[in-house]
């Protein structure tokens, strides 16, 4: 059977493609009454009110956010997500614990913690998809628990020898480790390096062939080769940064001046400075278009696809703007910031559709409730993040 990576693209007709853009319509200054109430109560309730303040912000967001002139709403309810919250911050609680007592028992609560965790990602996409409605029509998410599992393959493959290495380890801090433990180290930190870009293809093709409204469900055409590219060009550009810094050093060095000269220390004391302002400014932007751009626009299927046509140059100069503006006021510029963030992003997006959504909203406009009690009730309506 043929990948769904390497099935054709869906072919439109020109005369019937309709195009449904995707607005924000949101603002700073309102965003900001919410956010500033959100912070004022997290500090009075140390950090209780998390999921009150989290549904909050997604209503706002959700409720500004508009497909062909009409918002999306949230449905989930603070007390549903406070349990999941709960639950993980439990197992956290518990897992720092286990390494307090031995190594052992950090190992075995991190396997415990890493076989969960699957069930939780899987749950909290169910729980925010199937509490997120389009003209009164609730999305669905319909992975499998199966498959959730299978998408993290990769990352289990690096947690394996991170584990049994983790058994070597003395209980005793002062206890010298074997010689050759460091050497693995670098070797499973190098497995990372390359399963991490399977491991984001597994997981992004996880989520988007599983989106579904109604009797669609979307498909994911892009390619794990896209996603290498994706994630070693920065990676090399900052590798190659960091060897012309060390190669200043072995110059200095090999010149027999001396060291560490005062120029040399000067030009290699803003090194690190240069590296942080280019993973922030430069990068991550980058990175940000660039993934928005593949994802999306490789997700949908034969009646309805979505196009993002992210710029790198708008998220530059806006990352430029947010960062600078923010820390002049100390934080305050934040929600302007994060606004303006959302309303860039949303709106590099639009949906190119052929199939009449006003008869699939009038034929499958049902069982909203029962969408929202199968999220709700899978691991206690868990958002651990989407």
């Amino acid at each position: 059977m043929e990948s769904p990576e390497h099935r054709a693209e869906p072919s439109f007709d020109a005369t019937s493609v309709r195009r449904l853009p995707i607005e924000f319509t949101g603002s700073g200054g309102e965003y900001f009454r919410i956010w500033i109430v959100n912070m004022l109560l997290l500090l009075v309730t140390l950090g209780l009110y998390w999921p009150w303040a989290k549904v909050r912000r997604l209503r706002y967001f959700w409720g500004n956010t508009l497909v062909d002139g009409d918002p999306l709403d949230f449905h989930g309810e603070p007390g549903q997500m406070f349990k999941g919250w709960a639950l993980v911050g439990v197992l956290f609680l518990l897992y720092n614990w286990a390494g307090s007592v031995s190594a052992l028992a950090d190992v075995v609560a991190f396997v415990a913690l890493g076989l969960l965790w699957p069930a939780l990602w899987r749950s909290s996409m169910a729980f925010r998809l199937g509490n997120t409605s389009w003209r009164g029509l609730r999305f669905r998410f319909v992975g499998s628990m199966r498959e959730a599992y299978a998408s993290l393959l990769p990352l289990f493959l690096v947690a394996l020898p991170l584990v049994l290495l983790g058994l070597w380890v003395p209980d005793e801090p002062e206890a010298p480790a074997p010689d050759w433990v460091g050497w693995v180290f670098l070797g499973v930190m190098a497995l990372a390096v390359c399963v991490l870009p399977w491991l984001l293809w597994r997981m992004k093709a996880y989520q988007h062939r599983h989106y579904a409204l109604g009797p669609l469900q979307t498909d994911f055409r892009a390619s794990v080769r896209a996603f290498y590219g994706l994630v070693l060009k920065p990676l090399g550009l900052v590798l190659l940064l960091v060897g012309l810094a060390v190669g200043l050093v072995v110059v200095q060095l090999g010149t027999g001046l001396e060291w560490p000269g005062k120029e040399m220390m000067g030009a290699l004391a803003i090194v690190p400075l240069l590296l942080v302002l280019l993973v922030v400014f430069g990068v991550t932007p980058w990175w940000t278009a660039r993934l928005q751009n593949l994802v999306w626009t490789k997700t949908g299927n034969s009646q309805m696809r979505f196009i993002s046509r992210l710029s790198f140059r708008s998220m530059l100069w806006l990352s430029l703007k947010n960062g600078l503006l923010t820390a002049i006021t100390l934080g305050l510029y934040w929600p302007f910031a994060a606004v303006a963030m959302a309303r860039l992003r949303l709106e590099a997006v639009h949906i190119r559709s052929i199939v009449d959504l006003e008869s699939l909203l009038a034929a499958d406009h049902q069982r909203p409730a029962e969408a929202a009690g199968e999220a709700a009730g899978d691991f206690f309506g868990m958002d651990v993040g989407l």
